[in-house]
């Protein structure tokens, strides 16, 4: 299920990464940008690389906020040990 999961937020986040990474590049060139005033040491392609790691890690993030908020109660709530294993002075009775 996890595995499942991760796909759910590793894959939507990855196209819109890429879809970001167009987007951004067609409109700003990476030679032109400035860190403090001086133009930055890496070459274009590092530029692209990085910029895409950072657009994939921050729609990464928003996917698994989302997927977090749609977990249901119940399962955040259930108790992973069967009915007959469950200590006796259990404070949630069946949902331990």
């Amino acid at each position: 299920m996890w595995a499942q999961r991760l796909m759910w937020i590793a894959w939507p986040a990855f196209m819109v990464a890429a879809v970001l990474e167009m987007v951004v590049f067609a409109l700003v060139d990476p030679g032109d940008l400035h860190w403090f005033g001086a133009s930055l040491p890496f070459s274009r392609e590092a530029v692209y690389t990085m910029a895409f790691f950072v657009f994939w890690g921050a729609t990464m993030v928003s996917s698994a906020l989302t997927t977090l908020l749609a977990i249901s109660p119940f399962e955040v709530n259930r108790c992973p040990v069967p009915d007959h294993q469950r200590p006796e002075d259990c404070a949630r009775g069946g949902g331990c």
